[in-house]
């Protein structure tokens, strides 16, 4: 990773030449890793997604974006409107850090409808000359042009009491005739909890109070907090900061979950059950859910994390968003599944069966990076069965699943580049029922792996050579007898 003064992470674009930005363009469009179907930044970095909704008949997203390099410098919002989620239309920077309030960076938040017009809340980042923090909450208004008009204000100015300058994050939703807003923030102690705003008219927002729950300890921070309810139950769902791995949970340096339960939001109380987190691969972090069109959730996530490097960069851009996922909960548990609007995307479809066992090694000669496979286990008396995804004669993706204990792992030390970055290659996750399929959506620099419909997912970026395209399957004893459907993806959001 190159190493940026606090001077250069703080440049704005609009101290930038036309001609150094243009060259940065450029650069970055003749990457070898840039993504054909996920939203991904026209430079510099992208991170978590902004302003989920869809609104006056069209889906808005936005995401933070730092243009000029790979590192979380200054942050904009860069906005995409689309009315099938499948194809996209850039709209360019929406909010940039060009008022007092939020002159070091326009962080995260959500939208809301008020009296028709789509609103944005946001948290506004400031440093004063001894480089101390505070955090602004505001909020902006799309006018009839499209552009966003910020308040003259901050409806928040500062942290309340009893908490550090770590506030942000709003998401807002309305219950009866009420507003409520919930935030990421950190307790004086240095643990971090949110806590919940409330207000009649979106300008006059008053602290309800911490949201309780039996999560004390956990973490030195929350972040990207997000209240809903699904199926008759309440889901928060937030990123946490400070929790140490445990075996197979935890394994990234921050983590993305959820509780499922019952809130009393007049006392702000949940009742529920465990954490889990969300993705069990190696990039995943800060998702947010919206209702599509027809009422249902829906969750999009950063793939990537913060702190972390990239094969990308070096080329002046990294990460991208994860394609839009479908929430439910069946049996008390929570099932993320593919977009269904996904399968307009597929083209040039193949199908094969057969047994795979320890002897016989099955290769798939399929072509391209970009591809929809769905593998089912028709048949299983194997020890433990290998699948290999993008496959040239040095890289392969492995995926391994233990019958007998259940046990499924993503092992990414021969994926290419970014096995050189990380220490621990591998991610696992114990299975609660046999595995059963796969499937698996592969762009140019990732891999969404999702397992039994729904019960869990594997997001991971990853970097091979050229002829990483191949699958193949195999093996530790015993044999398995597997379907194979495979369609390729045209591409559903043109290159920036």
């Amino acid at each position: 990773m190159l190493n940026w003064t606090r001077e250069e992470k703080y440049t704005k674009l609009s101290d930038v030449s036309k001609e150094d930005y243009d060259h940065l363009v450029e650069k970055v469009k003749n990457s070898k890793w840039r993504q054909t179907y996920h939203i991904q930044p026209k430079t510099g970095l992208l991170n978590d997604p902004n302003g989920l909704i869809y609104h006056d008949g069209k889906y808005h997203i936005f995401h933070q974006w730092f243009p000029l390099g790979a590192v979380h410098g200054i942050k904009y919002w860069y906005h995409y409107t689309s009315e099938d989620l499948l194809r996209f239309d850039d709209l360019g920077i929406a909010l940039g850090p060009d008022t007092p309030y939020d002159s070091h960076g326009v962080y995260s938040g959500s939208a809301f409808d008020y009296d028709g017009k789509l609103h944005l809340m946001y948290t506004g980042n400031v440093r004063d000359s001894n480089w101390t923090r505070t955090s602004n909450q505001l909020i902006a208004v799309q006018q009839e042009d499209g552009s966003f008009e910020k308040s003259d204000a901050p409806i928040i100015i500062g942290s309340p009491a009893g908490y550090t300058e770590h506030f942000r994050d709003p998401k807002v939703w309305k219950e009866n005739d009420t507003y409520y807003a919930i935030f990421g923030i950190q307790r004086d102690n240095e643990t971090g909890t949110a806590i919940i705003y409330e207000s009649k008219n979106i300008k006059d927002w008053n602290l309800k109070g911490e949201l309780k729950t039996n999560l004390n300890q956990f973490g030195y921070m929350w972040e990207c907090p997000d209240l809903f309810k699904l199926n008759e139950k309440d889901v928060f769902v937030f990123s946490t900061q400070g929790i140490a791995e445990q075996e197979s949970k935890f394994q990234n340096i921050y983590q993305s979950g959820y509780i499922i339960g019952q809130l009393d939001l007049d006392e702000l109380t949940m009742n529920h059950d465990d954490f889990k987190e969300l993705d069990q691969g190696f990039d995943f972090y800060a998702p947010q859910t919206f209702l599509d069109k027809n009422g249902n959730r829906l969750l999009i996530g950063w793939m990537g994390l913060p702190e972390t490097e990239y094969a990308t960069d070096n080329e002046g851009w990294a990460h991208c968003l994860t394609i839009p996922r479908e929430l439910t909960i069946e049996d008390g548990k929570l099932k993320q599944r593919p977009l269904k609007a996904l399968e307009q995307l597929r083209t040039n479809k193949e199908t094969a069966e057969g047994y795979a066992n320890k002897h016989s090694v099955k290769l798939h000669p399929y072509e391209g990076k970009q591809f929809e496979l769905i593998i089912d286990i028709l048949e299983n008396d194997a020890s433990e069965i290998y699948f290999d995804v993008r496959v040239s004669k040095k890289c392969a993706t492995h995926i391994i699943y233990n019958t007998e204990t259940k046990q499924l792992t993503l092992d990414r030390y021969e994926s290419g580049i970014i096995s050189e970055l990380n220490q621990k290659q591998t991610r696992e996750t114990i299975l609660e029922e046999e595995l059963k399929q796969l499937r698996i959506f592969s762009d140019t620099s990732s891999l969404e792996i999702f397992v039994n419909d729904g019960e869990c997912v594997f997001s991971s970026r990853i970097f091979p050579d050229e002829n990483a395209v191949n699958f193949k399957t195999s093996t530790e004893s015993g044999q398995v007898y597997l379907k194979f459907t495979k369609y390729s993806i045209t591409t559903g959001i043109e290159e920036l």
